[in-house]
């Protein structure tokens, strides 16, 4: 999917592509798995943090919970939890702490 076409994204579709995006990276054999999801991650952090920047007014509600940096850090720490723990890939069986019945 080609992003520029698509002027309504939905959230879904958004992270859909983004995974798409890594898939197609990974078809290269000699692509590392962590650095591909590493630099998407840092992508996204990016892309993120300059989504969240506060307006010029010092006092503005809206902006409270973005007005500083450490600010911005735990809201979008606080996001990339409930989205951990949402995924199908949160637990897995090889987990240090998985029970083996």
């Amino acid at each position: 999917m080609a992003l520029s076409q698509h002027k309504d994204l939905t959230y879904d579709q958004v992270a859909e592509t983004i995974v798409e995006l890594g898939n197609r990276l990974l078809v290269d054999e000699s692509a590392d798995f962590h650095e591909v999801a590493s630099g998407i991650m840092a992508g996204a952090v990016q892309f993120w943090l300059y989504s969240r920047q506060p307006c010029k007014d010092p006092f503005c509600e809206t902006c409270a919970e973005i007005s500083t940096p450490e600010r911005r850090i735990a809201v979008l720490l606080k996001e990339a939890h409930i989205l951990a723990e949402e995924s199908d890939y949160y637990c897995s069986v090889n987990d240090v702490h998985a029970g083996n019945a």
